[in-house]
């Protein structure tokens, strides 16, 4: 059981990784792409990669009960979560998106408690609180000056990407302990497919991806391919194995991992500040993992 749990975190951990380079690349993207190329343009060709491993492994149809539940993870990770983000974080301080979107290992807690038989204590409970209000703290501490506390019109997108996102988390990691991992995300993308062939026609500009250079190629396939993709195989993998409410607490690492990524390919400066809080936030999730959490995996 604690090697099956610890695979589960080691799994976690490389889904987060991916995930964490998605704003590094986007922002390297951004003088090339507009919001939508990327968003729609990256799951789109995901969704087609998704088609040719699922005919290369012959792999079966999902079951009829199986569909509606690939529907709503669409709807969380495929559309809610990235369109609201965009839209968001048009009108919004990028701090007020760190801090809602921070909350998104507890709404992904909350979730997959409401839908399974997860059932943690109060202890877990005060700890991933601690979590969310940690990387809150350092959003509006960090926030170059003075913290915005006011509150915008795309404060409400944003916590509705969070709570998108958590259903598509945690619906995916249920659903991958009767499908797989890898095999939930492909589907998922299937299911998708459709919609995002339309968005992307409605709003992507093909002269924008024609007039990219091989950097940008390489960039936009890797966050098609990788963190679209790949590290959902990894991540749905690691909940499915780890029960939800442990490894989503995972994802408090995420922002740092995302300016450490930063750092390292766009200048950015890692900060005293930021390294206090990330041992904050290792401790933080390093006592997650160490509460019990009742659960009915069956």
């Amino acid at each position: 059981m604690r090697k099956t749990e610890n695979l589960g975190y080691v799994l976690g951990l490389m889904g987060v990784i991916a995930f964490s380079l998605t704003l590094p690349i986007t922002k390297f993207l951004t003088p090339h792409l507009s919001v939508w190329d990327i968003g729609f343009g990256r799951s789109l060709l995901a969704a087609v990669g998704s088609v040719l491993i699922l005919l290369i492994y012959r792999a079966p149809w999902p079951k009829t009960r199986h569909w509606k539940r690939l529907v709503v993870v669409a709807s969380g990770i495929a559309f809610g979560f990235p369109i609201l983000t965009a839209v968001g974080m048009q009108s919004v301080p990028s701090s007020h998106g760190g801090v809602i979107l921070g909350g998104m290992p507890l709404v992904t807690a909350l979730i997959g408690c409401f839908i399974s038989g997860e059932r943690p204590s109060w202890l877990y409970w005060a700890v991933a609180i601690s979590g969310f209000l940690t990387i809150a703290a350092y959003s509006l501490i960090s926030a170059g000056g003075e913290a915005d506390f006011a509150l915008y019109k795309g404060d409400l997108a944003l916590c509705g990407a969070a709570i998108f996102a958590g259903l598509g988390y945690a619906q995916g990691g249920l659903l991958a302990r009767e499908l797989g991992g890898w095999q939930v995300i492909c589907w998922t993308q299937i299911v998708a497919l459709p919609l995002l062939i339309l968005l992307t026609w409605r709003y992507g500009d093909a002269a924008n991806f024609g007039a990219m250079p091989i950097s940008g190629w390489i960039a936009f396939v890797f966050l098609a391919f990788v963190n679209s993709l790949i590290g959902f195989f990894f991540w749905y993998k690691a909940l499915a194995i780890g029960g939800v409410s442990k490894i989503s607490q995972i994802q408090l690492l995420q922002t740092f991992f995302t300016f450490g990524f930063a750092a390292m390919w766009l200048g950015e400066a890692i900060t005293p500040l930021m390294v206090v809080f990330l041992l904050i936030t290792v401790v933080i999730v390093w006592f997650s993992k160490h509460i019990p959490v009742t659960a009915d995996l069956t």
